[in-house]
């Protein structure tokens, strides 16, 4: 956002942080949902995207009607008006084509925190009572989204992130490799001075190969000052992209 990017959060459903200014938030309750929004972020067509850009056109518009009808008003006299009628029509024209066939899809998309691995195969409609002394569950894997996005979507930039407690590099790279990603970013969680119980964080970045970039190192820092060293080189990334 900071950087100047249209933001869409994707959180689970039962998340209490607050949202933050000006980032459009889509809650999922399991991580299938959380598969087909990002999806349809991606893609642009998810109906709260959708919603944003018609309420940024209703702006416009409101804009452009109040521009063209001064603009009439001052030349009323010169029989000039019948011209601001017509440019004003053709305005909203343009404007419902854009609404109707315009879909801003994702350039970016930042996988920050994986869902769960597993979730139970069935799900209990009511409370289960305590019948018998041991109880078996049946797990099937959830939805690698990360990976499906990345493989589904060759022009995304794609980043992922890997909290490792061991073996911090070699896991980041293979994760990076075999998600197919353009940048992973990694922390050892094993540290108690930073991670998920810390403000601070401390983070090595890999890239896909393809990029020949050597890997940076971010000082344990706070977290705030984390993510505004990750916006820069993802920019510094995709301008290496865009320019070949």
């Amino acid at each position: 956002m900071a950087a100047g990017a249209d933001v869409v959060l994707i959180s689970g459903g039962k998340v209490a942080l607050p949202t933050p200014l000006n980032v459009t938030r889509i809650d999922v309750l399991s991580a299938e949902d959380m598969l087909i929004a990002a999806q349809q972020c991606v893609e642009g067509t998810h109906s709260k995207l959708q919603f944003v850009l018609e309420d940024e056109h209703d702006h416009s518009h409101e804009h452009d009607h109040s521009h063209n009808h001064s603009h009439e008003h001052h030349h009323g006299d010169c029989g000039c008006g019948d011209d601001d009628v017509s440019d004003h029509n053709d305005n909203n024209d343009s404007l419902q084509s854009y609404d109707d066939n315009q879909f801003v899809k994702a350039d970016i998309f930042i996988a920050t925190a994986a869902v769960a691995d597993y979730r139970t195969e069935e799900a209990a409609p009511q409370k289960i009572k305590k019948t018998q002394d041991a109880m078996t569950l049946s797990l099937v894997k959830n939805p690698d989204i990360l990976a499906t996005i990345s493989l589904a979507h060759p022009e995304l930039f794609v980043v992922g992130f890997a909290a490792e407690t061991q073996d911090v590099e070699r896991y980041a790279r293979g994760k990076l490799v075999a998600k197919d990603l353009d940048m992973i970013a990694c922390n050892d969680v094993s540290r108690a001075d930073i991670g998920f119980a810390s403000d601070d964080n401390a983070m090595q970045v890999f890239f896909s190969e393809h990029y020949e970039r050597d890997a940076v190192t971010l000082e344990k820092t706070s977290k705030d000052k984390i993510a505004e060293q990750l916006a820069g080189i993802i920019g510094q990334v995709i301008n290496q992209r865009q320019n070949g």
